[in-house]
């Protein structure tokens, strides 16, 4: 591992060591706080109420209501090899694939292996997917896989289907605690430096109301990702990236924070639309959807072998140089040969909302662009998703399992969550720690102004966003290291939030910046070419008073011919 310090000219000079705060005015303890409320939580937390046994105690903590986390908004589906003529080795050659030579081979291996069992348990758990008439599951295709792999619900309501019946499943369960509406502010340690609990901001929870703190013997991180670093997203608004941010305050390391995934077709609402954007799924061009310029050419033929259908890294790069080309804010999708009643029945919720902004796919072209979609980076965790925090375990996408590498293959994620909280609550319960107290907390506290959050989205979708060069990532630095400098004048849920968003801003611009080479979903202008010598590996992040360090781990790329697999 060689440290790089020359990368981090420009950063924020000193990022808070904690989230500034009141004391805590009320005190829980459960054994296991299982932070986010999506696919990874809610199946961590099942799981770890199963395998605990009586007398134990999970708590669940969510930002907002148990089903406002981005597994609801999930339209594609669940990759699994589930088909009689696919196989585990095939599902593993195409992530690696679209990884593009940053996966960890043996959690890439872990998640095909493992998958369709993880499925057939969802199933049985009440989660209704959608069926031929001959009653097998009906299974689909999106970009970069090879195979019909997709498992999906409600037609394009995978996500919604999935999150309904893990919420029934939870509520079967009274002994699991569930406190909604709770910001995870930080961790506490003990004095050994391992999870002792982790302090909340509850809204309208009564007697729970305001900061508090859990205390316990180990915390799931399962709290989503950072697509509110961006000023457009298709993730909900809750995905400030809380609990990367307090795991790397906590100790942890951050890898790969650089992957981020722009998914190219996103409904284009104008150029002043900002939050939220409508998500045109994969799965679309899955069934015969293509893209088109202004002029009508198909312009994905003939630039990859899956042309429409390949990687979504491919897909949006060739989007944005089309739309630098011609100087338009987007292209276009033709899905109107699909027909009526095929879009009611396959698409219904993506038909819905195309209708109410005002176009019409089954007659119309759909305008898109590329949008911040997911985080491929995160916490750093090992195969069991352990973390270099004793007692913190993280999965889903505020990990970095290895899974995804430098681009995440289509609805590889609900099956990464899936997959991996199963894992921890395999080794958690013979790991858990004796109850230790919280130590006085004696990192430095400090909070930016929520006021600022609207310009460090400006600064990091105009230079941080899908094409990044010197220049821009310097320039982001520069401006993130001014906005940073302008504290808070009083302490709110806006100001934890808008914190936490610096804190991850400045460590992902930084790794960009490190990564001199185009791989996968980061693409610099300036470095064009993937470089293997240089930059075969992973950058990693982690914080010392204060001060954000990087370090490369270098690593054999893995989506080449004649790797060991």
């Amino acid at each position: 591992m060689t440290e790089d310090t020359g990368g981090l000219a420009g950063t924020v000079a000193e990022l808070p060591e904690r989230l500034a705060a009141p004391r805590p005015g009320w005190i829980t303890r459960a054994d296991v706080v299982v932070i986010g409320s999506g696919i990874a939580g809610l199946t961590a937390a099942l799981r770890l109420h199963a395998e605990l046994g009586a007398g134990a105690k999970v708590l669940v903590v969510t930002k907002d209501v148990l089903s406002a986390g981005s597994t609801q908004w999930a339209q594609g589906g669940i990759a699994a090899a589930l088909g009689d003529e696919d196989t585990p080795e095939e599902h593993l050659h195409d992530t690696l694939v679209a990884g593009a030579g940053a996966c960890d081979l043996e959690a890439v291996r872990t998640l095909v292996t493992e998958g369709p069992a993880a499925v057939h348990e969802l199933i049985a758990l009440g989660a209704e997917f959608d069926h031929t008439p001959a009653g097998q599951l009906s299974l689909t295709r999106e970009g970069g896989h090879h195979r019909d792999r997709i498992a999906h619900a409600g037609g394009d309501a995978t996500g919604a289907e999935i999150q309904r019946a893990l919420i029934a499943a939870v509520e079967a369960k009274p002994e699991i605690e569930v406190i909604q509406h709770a910001l995870a502010v930080d961790l506490l340690l003990s004095g050994d430096g391992a999870v002792a609990g982790v302090t909340l901001h509850v809204l309208g929870e009564g007697r729970r109301d305001g900061v508090g703190a859990a205390h316990c013997r180990a915390v799931v991180l399962a709290s989503g990702g950072l697509g509110q670093v961006f000023s457009q997203s298709t993730n909900p608004s809750v995905s400030t990236g809380d609990g990367a941010a307090l795991a790397l305050r906590a100790g942890a390391t951050l890898r790969d924070l650089e992957y981020v995934q722009f998914h190219p077709t996103v409904m284009w609402l104008g150029p002043e639309s900002q939050g939220q954007q409508p998500l045109i799924s994969e799965a679309v061009r899955g069934e015969g959807a293509f893209l088109v310029d202004f002029e009508g050419n198909p312009f994905l033929q003939g630039q990859h072998p899956l042309a429409d259908l390949a990687p979504r890294d491919v897909v949006a790069k060739a989007i944005t140089r089309r739309m630098n080309e011609t100087q338009r804010p987007h292209m276009w999708l033709d899905a109107r040969h699909l027909g009526g009643s095929f879009w009611e029945r396959r698409f219904p919720t993506i038909l819905a909302t195309c209708r109410s902004h005002g176009v019409d796919p089954v007659t119309e072209l759909i305008p898109v662009s590329p949008a911040q979609h997911y985080a491929s980076g995160g916490v750093l965790t090992d195969l069991w998703g352990r973390t270099g925090v004793p007692g913190l375990y993280a999965t889903g996408e505020a990990a970095c399992s290895g899974v995804h590498g430098a681009n995440r293959l289509a609805s590889n994620s609900l099956l990464e969550g899936l997959v991996f909280s199963r894992r921890i609550s395999a080794v958690l319960p013979g790991e858990l720690r004796e109850w230790a107290d919280p130590v006085a907390d004696t990192r430095t506290p400090g909070l930016v102004a929520g006021a600022v959050r609207g310009d460090l989205q400006d600064v990091m979708t105009s230079r941080v966003g899908v094409l990044r060069s010197a220049t821009g990532l310097a320039e982001a630095r520069e401006l993130l290291g001014k906005l940073g400098a302008v504290p808070a004048d009083q302490v709110d849920k806006d100001a934890w939030e808008t914190t936490n968003l610096l804190t991850l801003s400045s460590a992902l611009s930084a790794a960009a910046a490190h990564r001199e080479e185009t791989r996968g979903s980061h693409w610099r202008e300036d470095f064009p070419e993937r470089d293997d010598e240089r930059f075969a590996g992973h950058v990693d992040v982690r914080m010392t008073g204060g001060k954000l360090g990087l370090a490369f781990t270098p690593a054999l790329p893995t989506d080449l011919e004649g790797v060991d697999r």
